[in-house]
């Protein structure tokens, strides 16, 4: 079997640790990653909820660590379209590919369903703002002047620079919880990402629709799979030393959704918006692991490079990604942890897969 390698990070934030020790922390980790042989870095876009992540603005981290990198592919998942105004998104997208040579790629969707609340935009309009914002996404990147007239963007004749290096646009990644989304990627013949804190289950029917749809629309499927891992020489010192770091992993996810737990008007609007995850408890029910729980339930995966290995083997015979995205830094994990784990997983469990 051959898989693509890489690592997704989601910038979650402790008290105790500064955003600035923070931001540079991980840049360091995306510069041992590209000397490691990883494929691509993916960082998230999020905002207001800094034990979920900081990860304000990707495209800087990228530009900056570009200078410092040479192979390694630099992903956003996802930008947070109804959050944008598509234009000037666009140009800053074609400017961030420039100076990261092409080695950009794309992740678009909705975002995070709490969200919105704090940052004034209606939810009820998340869709449209979406759609209207990948149209004019797609006409920035591919024409020279366009114009457009919808309900939240009317624009006459407009002309967006800079272009990206890559033409028309980098490569594009969905991510989320949708089966329509991830029907919608396969028809545009984008690639998905799947996986993170939540158990497979959450993502088997997306995933199955996705391959469906790749097939109707003879479209080649490209599914990448993120799991939060650590790794250390013995497995009785990686369980002693992840117990921590694994739950706050868990807590810090759950943190955003305390705001919509107890809001059943905001829950039925998510509901009414496709936001139904949102408004289920399936993110509160992740509190409730015991660190025994959440390892015999494989939400993640904590051992020694051998054991990593069976598991993975084990994994993509079951959902048959072509893709898999290790999250190495979460929960206040210490830098050297999260770089032991990128470099014991480069050198002992990826050649087995290459």
């Amino acid at each position: 079997m051959s898989l693509r390698f890489g690592i997704y990070c989601e910038m979650q934030s402790a008290p105790e640790k500064s955003h600035p020790e923070l931001i540079w922390e991980v840049c360091r980790l995306m510069e041992q990653a590209d000397a490691a042989g990883y494929s691509v870095f993916s960082l998230i876009e999020h905002h207001c909820f800094p034990s979920f992540g900081i990860s304000a603005n990707p495209l800087a981290m990228f530009t900056a660590v570009a200078q410092r990198t040479k192979q390694l592919r630099l992903r956003t998942l996802c930008h947070t379209l109804p959050l944008h105004n598509p234009i000037v998104l666009a140009g800053q997208i074609g400017e961030a590919d420039i100076l990261t040579n092409g080695r950009l790629e794309l992740g678009v969707g909705r975002g995070h369903g709490w969200l919105y609340p704090p940052l004034g935009i209606s939810v009820e309009e998340s869709q449209k703002r979406y759609r209207e914002a990948l149209e004019i996404l797609h006409l920035a990147f591919t024409q020279d002047r366009f114009s457009y007239h919808g309900e939240f963007w009317d624009v006459e004749d407009v002309g967006v620079v800079p272009k990206p290096l890559q033409r028309p646009y980098p490569k594009v990644y969905m991510t989320g919880t949708s089966g329509a989304g991830f029907a919608e990627a396969a028809q545009r013949g984008w690639g998905v990402v799947a996986g993170g804190p939540a158990p497979y289950e959450v993502f088997e029917g997306p995933i199955n629709i996705y391959r469906d749809a790749c097939q109707k629309h003879q479209t080649t499927p490209d599914l990448g799979y993120v799991r939060a891992i650590f790794l250390a020489e013995d497995e009785d010192t990686a369980h002693r030393e992840a117990r921590e770091a694994i739950l706050n992993f868990f807590e810090f996810n759950v943190r955003p959704h305390d705001t919509i737990k107890d809001n059943d008007a905001l829950k039925q609007r998510l509901n009414a918006s496709g936001y139904g995850f949102y408004a289920s408890n399936v993110m509160q029910d992740l509190r409730k692991l015991s660190y025994d729980d959440a390892i015999g339930a494989e939400l993640a995966w904590v051992g020694t490079p051998k054991q990593i290995a069976r598991k993975l083997e084990d994994f993509h015979r079951k959902v048959g990604f072509n893709e898999f995205n290790i999250m190495s830094h979460y929960g206040n994990i210490p830098e050297w942890a999260a770089a032991r784990t990128q470099q014991l997983f480069a050198r002992e469990v990826m050649p087995a897969f290459v």
